[in-house]
């Protein structure tokens, strides 16, 4: 049974899973990896990211000869609006920008051939980036690491959006085996967005102590925080907090992690940790088709 959907196919992927652009861990290095191995890998600027480090990440992909993606924060995009521009300029095959009301920018990314995709956290927000001209929707779940809505889990949030609108729609938070990769795409994702497990792989950017506090944590030491926003300086709305590690003693740590990490149990190399979640889906969508045949 094979796991490729029409927009994986329309997007020159091979697997339906795309790393998520995570600002810090998401690099040039981690988005070649997942490309290359079929999947769609995204290169990520933050809440401080720049033109000058999008185009120091996107040197890694000079000879790819794979689609890529880009992903940025919108409010970033408007104090810095020369990282649209790099990115637009660098031609990628999906760029997301998120976090923002204006789409403005959807025109523009249109204009240079450039599919696009927003992250939403509720289906009003759904409705208002199809009805702006995105191309794809990211539902993204509560469950998620980093900033975003937390108002619905991932799996009612994606079966809503799913049954609302008409775009591909992509699915994002708590997602880090091949039995959540097989439950999305049954119910009917595009493909899945995955943040925290790519943030344990060595090729991403993530620094050696967060790796290791990622890799020993367990599903429940996550929290939701703004602390790390307000002592940056960085404008983040009170709407979008973001979600973190917590430490032994339960307090917010600047480790951005999703509810899945509990799941995440090596530092695997990209490539192999695309095929082990395909090849576990794969093999529970022919025992779930199977068994539903014997019945």
């Amino acid at each position: 049974m094979p796991l490729l959907t029409p927009w994986c196919r329309s997007m020159g992927m091979d697997v339906p899973i795309v790393n998520a652009p995570m600002g810090g861990a998401a690099g040039g290095r981690l988005a070649a990896a997942v490309s290359r191995a079929g999947g769609l890998g995204m290169v990520g600027m933050g809440s401080a990211g720049t033109a000058e480090q999008l185009t120091t990440q996107l040197r890694e992909l000079s000879d790819l000869e794979r689609p890529f993606g880009i992903g940025l924060v919108h409010w970033v995009t408007r104090r810095e609006p020369r990282l649209l521009e790099t990115a637009l300029a660098a031609r990628p095959a999906l760029l997301s920008v998120s976090f923002g009301d204006d789409f403005e920018w959807v025109a523009r990314a249109h204009d240079a051939g450039v599919t696009t995709a927003t992250q939403v956290g509720t289906t009003e927000a759904a409705h208002r980036g199809v009805d702006a001209g995105v191309d794809v929707l990211v539902a993204r779940g509560a469950e998620g690491g980093g900033h975003g809505e937390p108002r619905v889990g991932t799996l009612p949030l994606l079966t809503e959006v799913l049954d609302r609108v008409e775009v591909p729609v992509l699915a994002a938070g708590g997602i880090a085996s091949g039995r959540g990769l097989a439950a999305v795409l049954a119910a009917g994702a595009s493909a899945a967005w995955l943040g925290t497990v790519f943030a344990a792989c060595p090729e991403a950017l993530t620094p050696p102590a967060s790796r290791a506090a990622l890799l020993s944590a367990e599903a429940e030491a996550t929290a939701l925080t703004r602390e790390f926003d307000i002592a940056g300086g960085y404008p983040w709305p009170e709407h979008l907090p973001e979600r973190v590690l917590t430490d032994d003693a339960g307090r917010p740590t600047p480790v951005n992690a999703g509810q899945s990490v509990g799941m995440v149990a090596g530092a695997v190399p990209a490539a192999d940790l695309i095929a082990r979640m395909c090849g576990d889906a794969e093999a529970l969508l022919r025992r779930w088709v199977s068994a539903e045949g014997a019945g």
